[in-house]
């Protein structure tokens, strides 16, 4: 085994690892920074791959920008995570079913991949352009729709996220500007007149315990 294939290899475990704690983890911000862990490797496995430009996109996308926007949206709704875990093993072998019949569906479909002798040689021309110019030709020409498609779910994904944070709440001390600027100083003091409340005097006690 040469030090290519161990790095894989130990990228690879570091990366199961990070993923089987993301959806084990008792709190969500240990989940997210287990995600974080898990596209580290991930970039590390397409490095080995020489795909550096998808290990760089990776990194800087989703570790930099998504993962930091999930913290903050993780941090802001104040998720009970106590009330989400119950039923967990109840659900978890169903679970765990559906897992296993993915993984085996996704054998089935990529077994034949798997069996290639020796990969196709990539036209000369697209050898000259370099790894990150054929793929922004790729994708800007024939992957153009599902790139399109791609960018609306982000920004209904960006929508439904600042919709959750501006949520009423009734626990939030959030202030309208708006009615801070429309104030006046008669609507900053109200005097309210109330009728005195006087207190009855107590009458003294006798040495029997009554009143006199």
């Amino acid at each position: 085994m040469n030090t290519t294939s161990a790095l894989f290899y130990l990228f690879a475990a570091v990366l199961l690892v990070s993923a089987f704690r993301v959806i084990t983890a008792r709190s969500t911000v240990h989940a997210a920074l287990f995600l974080v862990l898990a596209f580290f490797n991930a970039a590390c496995v397409w490095m080995l791959l020489k795909a550096e430009f998808l290990a760089i996109a990776l990194v800087l996308v989703y570790v930099g920008a998504v993962m930091v926007l999930f913290l903050f949206v993780v941090m802001m709704l104040d998720i009970n995570t106590d009330s989400m875990r119950e039923g967990f093993w109840t659900h978890f072998p169903l679970a765990a079913f559906v897992g296993v019949l993915i993984a085996l569906e996704m054998y089935l479909v990529m077994r034949n991949g798997f069996n290639l002798g020796t990969a196709t040689a990539m036209d000369p021309a697209v050898l000259k352009l370099g790894n990150t110019r054929a793929l922004g030709v790729e994708v800007y020409t024939q992957y153009l729709y599902p790139l399109q498609v791609a960018a609306v779910l982000l920004l209904v994904a960006i929508i439904a996220a600042i919709a959750l944070t501006l949520r009423k709440r009734k626990d939030s001390r959030s202030q309208n500007p708006s009615e801070q600027v429309r104030a006046k100083p008669a609507d900053r003091v109200r005097l309210v007149k109330m009728d005195p409340v006087i207190e009855a005097p107590s009458l003294p006690k006798t040495p029997e315990g009554g009143t006199a």
